[in-house]
């Protein structure tokens, strides 16, 4: 099993800055890709971005490219993504998760960290 963690949630006004974190601890031995998810309030989870462990380009959700960077440390199994430029529908439940054999299963979920964009 594998455990994700992730943090640095909170209340932004449109125009600022987040950076989140994600954790992973377990059995961290098996790891294509990690990546982020969100869920807004009544709608369905969408993919954000992620980025391939071992080497490789991250990719994007189109609306978050150029204002969302995503990084790793591998070293320390953390995935972070750096968030520019929010605006009110980048509001959402933020997750991380792990893509353990490239198929694009995410067999993996944190809790969720809560972003809201709002003056």
């Amino acid at each position: 099993q594998v455990q994700l963690v992730e943090s640095g949630g909170g209340l932004v006004q449109p125009g600022g800055s987040l950076t989140l974190s994600c954790s992973a601890s377990g059995r961290t031995d098996k790891v294509y890709a990690m990546g982020w998810f969100r869920q807004a309030p009544g709608k369905e989870r969408e993919f954000v971005a992620a980025i391939p462990w071992s080497g490789g380009s991250p990719y994007y959700l189109g609306p978050v490219k150029g204002r969302f960077t995503v990084s790793r440390d591998s070293t320390n199994y953390r995935v972070y993504l750096q968030m520019n430029s929010l605006k009110p529908e980048d509001t959402a439940l933020y997750y991380c998760a792990i893509d353990p054999m490239g198929t694009h299963s995410w067999d993996y979920w944190g809790q969720g960290t809560q972003v809201t964009v709002s003056s």
